[in-house]
């Protein structure tokens, strides 16, 4: 699997850990920002970036190529994946 996945998420997030973790029991490598944990100016432009994607601004926000998954969705997940 060559498409990039990145997520957003928070530190203390177990819906962001949940998906850390399935991405993990499935070999899948992936980036991922826990958004809490910057500080400053780089916390507020990332922020930005997730909106731009998800207004809601919640997590996990999942970016699976072009593809936005808001939420612990696993079978959302897996189907853009190809591991469905």
């Amino acid at each position: 699997m060559n498409t990039p996945v990145k997520m957003y998420t928070l530190s203390t997030c177990v819906h962001c850990k949940a998906a850390k973790k399935m991405l993990d029991d499935c070999s899948i490598k992936f980036d991922f920002t826990d958004i809490d944990l910057l500080e400053g100016k780089e916390r507020e432009d990332m922020i930005a970036e997730v909106k731009k994607i998800n207004e809601r601004c919640s997590f996990p926000t999942i970016l699976i190529g072009d593809k936005v998954i808001v939420g612990f969705k696993e079978d959302e997940i897996r189907k853009a994946l190809g591991l469905s």
